[in-house]
């Protein structure tokens, strides 16, 4: 395996798995490009270098082969607008005769972009055959898709056997997203606190038991916290509850207990009548939410509480946000999150913010140049902090 900050790109062809999932809408114009930008100083370095640059990516979950509304070419312009006026083909397909004609007189400093690799069955499958087809088009293999490295795909983990150990490397992006997991995860300063949020325990359920053997303190908010509310015996309205899961969190509680980490529980709720912007709202203890009721963020003193964990850490792990933050009631808990979050980075703790809902509050917040990493991988870190192999990472580092 090389470093890509060593290679040398003159005269080679780098094929790259990006990830360039990005939202569209319904005049195919980009709403949100981070994941896009996240890429650019991987091209910029091997255009730099004299190399010219073929791209593969997804793009939504198309499910009877090429579709328009999922097809990369709605992303050239703004893509060559991103790589400051480079001009960017575009193959309207990945593999094929077009794609290797195209590839084939790509020029140093070209870039090109191939069709959706999801119009063909083959990518989820981790077909070999697809796999070699596309490693054909290039002469170095680069994966700089950490979105996607929980997949075993053709494209993200499969293709990597078909180039040598000299010739297959992680890039920018990828190196530095497995940085900042392996600092949090394996050289954590303590104290270390992991702030898990969102609706449901089972989705967290396996990183909280990976947690419980790394982290000093757990923040649980979001609607998990009232399974574990309700599994202490407290009275939790209608809030978001999974019944089946209230042994597993007692379990968790235990665990920690007997392992002497502190889980950290909302002291109170912002309640509202409903599940709705315009709800009747008031405060109240989160183990006695009245009838009828239903907890949609964490409360002031839940707020002090938690920030004051945070505050005092030296590691950050932040997955999950505090409650309903896409509504304006309910977003005060979250917020007050990621300010201490960005109070405890300038103090010189080591902050991670990853998960499709914190980063979308932090980059709401406009808080994300002030955390210490924002990830762009969702469920590709949860499987990281659950303690997974990730496919798209072992093809490379542990290929020959």
């Amino acid at each position: 395996m090389s470093t890509f900050s060593q290679f040398n790109f003159k005269g080679k062809k780098a094929l790259i798995r990006v990830d360039f999932n990005v939202p569209l809408n319904d005049k195919f114009e980009i709403t949100d490009d981070n994941r896009m930008r996240a890429s650019i100083p991987t091209i910029q370095k091997i255009l730099k270098d004299g190399g010219a640059v073929i791209l593969m990516s997804h793009l939504g979950r198309p499910k009877d082969g090429p579709t328009d509304k999922f097809s990369l070419k709605h992303l050239v312009k703004h893509l060559s607008s991103l790589l400051d006026g480079v001009r960017v083909l575009f193959s309207n397909d990945c593999i094929g005769e077009q794609a290797k004609m195209t590839a084939g007189m790509l020029r140093p400093g070209e870039v090109l972009l191939l069709e959706n690799l999801r119009f063909y069955k083959e990518e989820e499958k981790g077909d070999e055959g697809f796999a070699k087809k596309l490693s054909e088009l290039g002469d170095v293999y680069v994966n700089d898709a950490f979105g996607t490295a929980h997949r075993a795909h053709a494209s993200t983990a499969v293709i990597a056997k078909f180039f040598p150990g000299d010739k297959k490397m992680f890039g920018l992006l990828m190196e530095s997203e497995v940085k900042s997991a392996e600092k949090v995860l394996h050289q954590a300063g303590k104290p270390f606190v992991a702030i898990i949020g969102g609706a449901k325990v089972s989705d967290k359920m396996l990183i909280l038991e990976n947690l419980l053997e790394k982290a000093t303190d757990i923040i649980i908010g979001g609607g998990m916290a009232y399974t574990f509310l309700k599994a202490e015996g407290g009275n939790i309205g209608k809030s978001l509850c999974e019944d089946d899961r209230i042994s597993t969190a007692l379990d968790i509680l235990k665990k920690a207990e007997s392992k002497g980490v502190c889980i950290h529980l909302p002291a109170d709720s912002i309640i509202a009548d409903k599940f709705d912007a315009k709800a009747q709202t008031s405060t109240s203890p989160s183990n006695n939410i009245p009838e009828g009721w239903m907890g949609l963020d964490i409360g002031p003193n839940a707020s002090e509480q938690f920030s004051n964990v945070i505050k005092r850490s030296k590691t950050i792990l932040w997955n999950g946000p505090m409650g309903v933050f896409e509504m304006e009631s309910f977003r005060h808990g979250t917020k007050s999150i990621a300010l201490a979050v960005v109070e405890a980075t300038k103090k010189g703790a080591f902050s991670l913010v990853g998960g499709g809902d914190s980063v979308a509050a932090v980059n709401m917040f406009g808080l994300a140049a002030e955390v210490s990493y924002v990830s762009t991988g969702g469920g590709a870190l949860l499987e990281y902090f659950e303690g997974k192999v990730l496919p798209g990472i072992a093809a490379i580092s542990q290929g020959s």
